[in-house]
């Protein structure tokens, strides 16, 4: 799994589940596979600063499969409870077995100088001056995301704690319900879950595999964070003036709130169109909506009033679901926060800010857009939606958007709102309600 990341960018919730069918692991076995690929890949950059101090030579310079043992080695012995004796003879091993008997003695070195401290003493010895960098390195952050949640958070450095804490938590399983196909209790009933918290469509299961569920492989349900689904809710509830029949989703794929908002739209007697620019993941957006009242075309979102479906003042309701970092979902998605920079911001938040215009084109006035990020990078939220406030003053109104999430509390001051892991449960996904002026 670990070579598969690093030598085809491989994405490990979805590489690791085939991994494990197709290895036959199963039960305890593969619950603590997934712990260690999941585990290493979190906490790689921690892991790395403490195997370079334990280290006779740059990580660089090592082989990238023995790197890779070292690393499993060290998360065993700083991470979990694996007697010290059996995560260094395991690694040696495994090194042993790929790169020859001079890589195993070089990994038994290593680790056995990892395992003199534990990952706390670690932490204080190895960690910068200053408290947001010691944070960082002890939740296994780069430092630049761990500066921009503790920003959304007001400098707060020790929500700022939790936060990074709750990323590194394994995340429930999340059902939503789809409506007019099975409501909520029934999935309940038929899953042996619990209902969500937060999304009145959402079921929260403790892991397993979701999709062997009859309910979801029958497109009655899917797999949806109950963040997603409350955003996506959001956006249909919003109060709006005149026709409410003709639906937007500027930016589709893979489907998830799409299908959600075409189940919601089939109840009104709307209609919604599902624009996604990437070929695969139109397919995919196209297998989400089955049976559903959505069109999907695949096109640029930014070509409002450029494409003969995409027509400039006519679309009652909107969601700009914009491409971001995704810091939002990095409990989700171990590998992520090692994969993006800062330097990736700027092209995005352009896109963002592209995306936001072109779907206030779309929108009539007296409709109603919803933006949204899986971020919570001030970057991709508020500044996005105050750059339109300046550039359409006139023509945009800002809607409180809190009280649409309810139960959901903690949102921020508003009118934006901003969920978060370790206060919700949910991923952070951003939500900022705009209505167009007549």
């Amino acid at each position: 799994m670990l070579r598969a990341v690093a030598d085809r960018d491989a994405y490990a919730n979805l590489t690791l589940p085939r991994l494990l069918t197709q290895r036959q692991i199963t039960g305890r076995d593969a619950a603590f596979a997934t712990e260690l690929c999941y585990g290493a890949l979190r906490g790689q950059g921690t892991l790395d600063v403490i195997l370079a101090e334990s280290s006779s030579r740059s990580l660089e310079r090592v082989d990238p499969p023995v790197r890779d043992a070292l690393r499993l080695g060290a998360y065993q012995l700083l991470c979990t409870r694996v007697p010290p004796h059996a995560a260094v003879s395991t690694a040696v091993a495994l090194a042993r077995s790929e790169r020859g008997a001079g890589a195993a003695g070089f990994v038994n070195a290593v680790l056995r100088r990892v395992a003199e401290r534990d990952l706390d003493a670690w932490v204080a010895a190895l960690a910068p001056p200053d408290e947001l960098g010691r944070l960082a390195l002890a939740h296994a952050h780069p430092v630049w995301i761990a500066a921009a949640i503790s920003e959304a958070l007001d400098g707060d450095l020790t929500e700022t704690a939790r936060a990074l804490a709750a990323n590194n938590e394994r995340p429930a399983v999340h059902l939503v319900a789809l409506p007019g196909r099975i409501d909520r209790d029934q999935l309940v009933a038929e899953t042996d879950g619990e209902p969500g918290s937060l999304s009145p469509c959402a079921v929260r299961l403790p892991g397993g595999a979701p999709g062997d569920l009859p309910a979801v492989a029958g497109h009655r349900a899917a797999v949806q964070d109950e963040g997603s689904q409350l955003v996506a809710l959001a956006v249909a509830n919003a109060r709006l003036d005149g026709a409410d029949s003709r639906w937007l989703d500027l930016c589709a794929g893979p489907g998830g709130k799409a299908a959600l908002l075409g189940a919601v739209a089939r109840q009104r007697g709307a209609g919604v169109v599902a624009v996604e620019v990437s070929a695969h993941r139109a397919r995919l957006v196209r297998s989400s909506v089955d049976d559903l009242p959505v069109r999907v075309i695949q096109a640029d979102g930014r070509d409002v009033g450029r494409h003969a479906d995409l027509p400039e003042g006519r679309f009652d309701r909107v969601l700009v679901d914009a491409p971001c970092t995704g810091l939002g979902a990095l409990r989700r998605r171990p590998e992520a926060r090692w994969r993006r920079a800062e330097a990736d911001l700027a092209g995005l938040t352009a896109l963002q800010r592209e995306l936001l215009t072109a779907g206030l084109r779309a929108v009539r006035p007296g409709g109603v857009l919803g933006y949204v990020t899986c971020s919570p990078h001030r970057d991709e939220t508020s500044a996005v939606v105050e750059w339109a406030r300046r550039e359409q003053a006139d023509r945009i109104e800002l809607l409180d958007a809190r009280p649409l999430l309810a139960p959901a509390a903690g949102l921020g001051d508003g009118p934006t709102a901003q969920l978060w892991p370790h206060r919700h449960g949910a991923d952070a996904m951003f939500l900022a309600l705009i209505r167009r002026s007549g």
